[in-house]
């Protein structure tokens, strides 16, 4: 895959997808689809096309940068660098209705639903199980379980005790989060910026 960034402009940003709210940031996936007749001699043709849209109306921005090429065989076209795309690696020759799929879930889950994707490699059918596999963006594993444990009123079951039995009891937060991660019940995936998102790892 050619990583060679572009200079064209790039795709005016269109209106943010709802998001859950989870959702970190709303990413514009863009991907620049170059006529390889140009390329193959020696002109860069093409343009930064918005992924985050319906094949029909990527299709058509192809048919415009193919329509405008200087060669008269210009009929094919590829993909040559891509942006927004969290950890999901785009193809060079991969189908408008793949792209368009999934630059519309990462728009509207933010880069968490790229990295669930990279890591589970999932199929187009599964993608609404995204919800339900993701468990949300913490500081670390352990922060994940202690706000578990919250969740589940375990510092109130703490705050029952005895008063001079408390000092003596607690919960080893490192621990659980260790067995966690050990038994595969979740996958933890480092965040770029920090953190790490958290994933159910049997769904």
């Amino acid at each position: 895959m050619n990583e060679t960034h572009h200079e064209p402009t790039q795709p005016e940003p269109q209106p943010d997808a709802e998001t859950d709210h989870e959702a970190e940031s709303n990413p514009s996936p863009a991907i620049y689809v170059a006529s390889l007749a140009d390329y193959n001699n020696g002109v860069l043709h093409g343009k930064w096309i918005d992924a985050a849209r319906e094949p029909w109306e990527i299709q058509a921005d192809i048919n415009d940068i193919l329509d405008s090429s200087r060669q008269p065989d210009a009929e094919e076209w590829a993909i040559h660098d891509y942006e927004q795309f969290g950890s999901w690696r785009v193809g060079e020759y991969d189908s408008i209705e793949s792209i368009s799929r999934i630059a519309k879930a990462i728009r509207q889950h933010g880069p968490a639903f790229a990295s669930w994707l990279s890591i589970f490699d999932r199929l187009p059918e599964d993608f609404d199980n995204f919800r339900e596999s993701y468990l949300g963006h913490y500081d670390s594993i352990e922060d994940y379980v202690e706000q578990m444990a919250d969740d589940l009123g375990y510092a109130k079951e703490m705050d029952r005790l005895p008063e001079h039995l408390r000092h003596y009891v607690r919960i080893d937060f490192a621990a659980i989060a260790r067995d966690m991660d050990l038994s595969g019940d979740i996958t933890a995936v480092d965040n770029p910026t920090g953190g790490v998102w958290i994933f159910r790892a049997h769904l």
